[in-house]
């Protein structure tokens, strides 16, 4: 099965507030359309399956989001958590969120959108007030603005994910040496 959505992140909280890629520049909107976001919702592993979302689902779903972007972003700097932020991971983590039963098969999680949203707001509680705080870290891709837990040797890590930027980050600075290298010949 072909995911559609990258978790690189190290927490689902975190990769949910990616879902808004390159931040800073194009804004690339993940949850484009109610399936994208229950598509999401799956993928993650948050849960096994999820009942169809709406449109006001997604329009949570993306007040949330941004919450939890705003708060990561605090907590990364130092800074104090905005009010709204709070109010609104803290009004979604209030709600039930979605219980895993036991099947024949194994743990199974059925849930509605609420409670699917209500899991991914509980666990950026758990982030942002666990021991990981201090490891929180931006990509060092410019274009690119996922926050990540980084639990490397030393906290070494640069990229969400060598795959997504650092290849690609590493490969435009060869090509950058390469065309200086060029230009110095030819003088």
């Amino acid at each position: 099965m072909h995911l559609d959505h990258a978790f690189f992140c190290g927490n689902p909280a975190l990769d949910f507030a990616a879902t808004l890629r390159a931040r800073r520049s194009l804004r690339f909107e993940m949850f484009v359309s109610p399936a994208r976001l229950d598509a999401w919702y799956v993928e993650s592993g948050a849960v096994d399956a999820v009942s169809p979302s709406g449109a006001a689902d997604v329009e949570q779903a993306i007040v949330v989001r941004e919450a939890i972007h705003d708060l990561v972003t605090a907590r990364r700097l130092g800074e104090a958590y905005g009010e709204e932020a709070l109010a609104a991971v803290n009004g979604a983590a209030r709600k039930p969120p979605a219980t895993p039963q036991l099947t024949a098969a194994g743990r199974w999680t059925s849930a509605t959108p609420e409670e699917a949203l209500a899991t991914v707001a509980r666990q950026a509680v758990e982030v942002l007030s666990g021991p990981d705080v201090p490891l929180l870290k931006e990509c060092g891709n410019p274009e690119c603005t996922r926050v990540y837990i980084d639990r490397s040797r030393g906290m070494r890590r640069q990229w969400c994910g060598m795959e997504s930027c650092g290849n690609r980050v590493k490969a435009a600075s060869y090509r950058a040496r390469k065309k200086q290298a060029q230009a110095t010949a030819s003088h």
